[in-house]
């Protein structure tokens, strides 16, 4: 089995940018195989590596770990150019907070570094209090309403149910919550996220020098892959292009009546 499952662009379009995806609790790379497909259609080039192995005796290790292991997806994604950027990291649950946490202990590389992203995407950050999650059908619920994602889920005989039941550190989530890592951050919550503090959320947000907020409607904590995954994509790629454009949308609605 290989170490990352990859997902190209059309051929012949030149690509836009890397997205590494950092799974959560849980999940496989198999689980991040529609949304990793929509953004290369876009011709951004996609690669997915293992969700983050966290031990709480040994945070710092685990967060070293998953530097190396960034460090070693992206520059595995260089061509003749090298890497092609922006770089931006996406992670989800698990994923997300071990990202985040990462970002605010590690020192930034030299600009040389080619795997130091230029924006990261945090979906579905977990809140500290815990949750008992329960049965897989109750697991499922807390994750999703989407009919696909839940077949993908419950068909990948390497998910781990009753994975949402493993409390994160506290250290960790509290990391995450305090980053003061200065790349743009897009964070992604659903509103109907059992699992989300949206109050700890709003506040990280505000304390980020360049960060955005999206609360998807109706969506549950598996955000990227609920049964808004079309729009949240688009806000993903949206994300990306007025990040290739210094953060300066490029679409301005002048008039609306809706």
């Amino acid at each position: 089995m290989t170490e990352y499952t990859d997902h190209h662009g059309p051929e012949g379009l030149r690509i836009r940018g890397t997205v590494v995806v950092v799974p959560g609790r849980g999940e496989t790379r198999a689980t991040y195989g529609r949304f990793g497909r929509r953004l290369a259609a876009d011709a951004y080039r996609v690669r997915v590596v293992d969700a983050p192995d966290i031990d709480a005796d040994d945070l710092p290790g685990s967060l070293d770990r998953l530097g190396t292991r960034l460090a070693e997806a992206v520059e595995g994604t260089a061509a003749e150019a090298g890497v092609v950027h922006p770089v931006v990291l996406v992670g989800a649950d698990s994923g997300a907070a071990a990202v985040a946490a990462l970002l605010s202990r590690t020192k930034a590389p030299s600009p040389s570094a080619a795997w130091w992203p230029d924006a990261v995407v945090l979906a579905g950050l977990p809140g500290h209090t815990a949750t008992t999650v329960g049965e897989w059908d109750d697991e499922l619920d807390v994750r999703t309403s989407c009919p696909a994602h839940r077949g993908t889920l419950t068909d990948d005989s390497q998910v781990r149910r009753g994975s949402l039941d493993e409390a994160l550190p506290g250290p960790l989530l509290t990391a995450a919550y305090e980053s003061e890592a200065g790349v743009p951050a897009l964070l992604l919550i659903g509103d109907a996220d059992p699992l989300a503090d949206h109050d700890a959320l709003a506040r990280a947000a505000k304390s980020l020098p360049r960060a955005r907020l999206s609360i998807v409607q109706g969506a549950h904590h598996d955000v990227l892959n609920d049964l808004q995954h079309r729009s949240v994509a688009a806000e993903t790629v949206t994300f990306l292009e007025t990040l290739r454009n210094e953060l300066v949308p490029v679409v301005a609605v002048e008039s609306s009546a809706w």
